[in-house]
């Protein structure tokens, strides 16, 4: 098949996530009403992504209502809480889910002797150029892509030209700055209460997203340079180093405390902040707070990252795995259900319409992209106007338990900026010998 280029590891169509893990074992609340009998095989679903969790169960719901002899229990864990230690806990506990959620080919090493071959899946086939590479082994692709994430600095607008701020005109640090600095200054009349909600509690706002914009030039915008990297150099160290104090000065203090919730929900949504570093994942719960601000009041600003300006991370942030020691009956309804739920009409639409997502699949030329903030990375990507998603390309655990913690004692004035390098760096190196 003659497939569309995936521009920079990214493609030409178009972090953070969910409720508590509350037990070990698996539910479903629907199973009555979906019709499932005691013959219809169960496929168990451990999925970390809580922005479209009521909308995921719902199209669960569908897939059950075609197909009685099969049913699909839901668990969504992320967000504040950790989805790579609640799915060890579920392994080691005997709760292994049948389809699960990896992401860069770390996670691959880490759980590749449960992955079954997705090659021979309708999904795989029409996986854009490039989505693949992160979960491809010996032959085998052992991971389907999720979608395409994209992030920046989410904006309001109303307060932007309220303030008398271009945002055409911010493409360099200096210019950020400058407009940080006269939001700040006007933030009474504004009706803010800072320029940032600056998440600093959340490990993987920093160690993925806000490292992944000054680390991916040093790796040539190639996840797996990453993964092969002995070390990591920081050669855009001094300028990580400036965007975080920008965001953690000017933000709703304190910064260690603040949450994901808090920061898109309490702040952005209600219109008490101007900014936040965040994607097009948190279009669906802007607009259960306030949809006519989801749909007209928000754009996107890229990172100020030098030779860079103008451009914004796009890539796969997940995959969607199967466990290939469920059993063939169940492996082979899993594999039907992510076919099923990206390359058939019905779900497809549902992707687009309901996900909100930007596909990572072919197919989907003739549906529109949902929200405003997909809408608007979709435009980026045309231009490729890109940058790459290096950070899944790191050791296991590195961008929020090395990094991520290091950044944390940074904030709290308990290290320098120069021991968070050298700690990192170490962990890096260690992690790879």
């Amino acid at each position: 098949m003659n497939k569309k280029k995936f521009y920079s590891g990214i493609a030409t169509a178009l972090l953070a996530s969910s409720v508590a893990l509350t037990g070990c074992s698996f539910s479903s609340g629907d199973e009555e009403a979906s019709g499932s009998s005691e013959d219809a095989v169960t496929v168990d679903v451990f999925q970390f992504k809580v922005e479209f969790k009521e909308q995921f169960e719902e199209l669960v719901a569908m897939y059950e209502e075609e197909n009685p002899d099969v049913n699909i229990n839901v668990k969504t864990v992320g967000g504040g809480n950790d989805y790579g230690a609640s799915l060890k806990t579920s392994f080691s506990s005997g709760e292994e889910p049948d389809i699960f959620n990896i992401g860069g080919p770390t996670d691959v090493d880490e759980y590749e002797k449960y992955l079954a071959d997705l090659s021979d899946t309708k999904a795989a086939d029409a996986a854009l150029d490039g989505t693949l590479t992160s979960v491809k082994r010996d032959g085998k692709i052992l991971g389907l892509p999720f979608n395409q994430e994209g992030y920046g600095l989410l904006y309001n607008k109303k307060v932007f030209e309220e303030a008398g701020i271009n945002p055409d005109e911010i493409k360099t640090f200096e210019e950020l700055k400058k407009a940080v600095e006269t939001l700040d200054s006007k933030k009474d009349e504004l009706g803010i209460k800072a320029p940032f909600a600056f998440p600093a509690k959340e490990k993987w706002v920093i160690g993925n997203h806000m490292a992944n914009a000054y680390l991916a030039d040093e790796f040539n915008h190639d996840v797996m340079e990453a993964y092969n990297a002995d070390t990591v150099e920081f050669t855009m160290g001094d300028q990580l180093k400036r965007f975080l104090d920008l965001q953690n000065n000017y933000s709703v203090q304190p910064t260690l405390s603040l949450d994901y919730s808090q920061q898109v929900e309490e702040y952005f949504s209600l219109g008490k902040v101007a900014m936040i570093q965040q994607g097009n994942w948190v279009y669906n719960t802007i607009a259960s707070m306030d949809e006519e601000f989801a749909q007209n009041n928000v754009g996107l600003l890229p990172i100020p990252v030098e030779g860079y300006e103008g451009s914004i991370p796009v890539g796969v942030p997940n995959y969607w795995v199967v466990n290939k020691e469920s059993g063939d009956e169940v492996v082979q309804a899993s594999k039907e259900f992510l076919d099923w739920m990206y390359t058939s009409e019905t779900g497809k639409k549902f992707v687009t319409e309901k996900f909100k997502f930007i596909p990572a699949y072919e197919g989907y030329e003739d549906l529109e992209i949902a929200d405003p903030i997909s809408k608007e990375i979709y435009e980026y990507v045309k231009e490729g106007n890109t940058m790459g998603w290096v950070f899944l390309g790191a050791p296991i655990a590195w961008t929020e338990g090395a990094f991520g913690v290091a950044v944390q004692e940074y904030i709290a004035g308990n290290i320098t900026w120069e021991e968070v390098i050298q700690q990192s760096k170490e962990a890096w190196e260690e992690a790879r010998q």
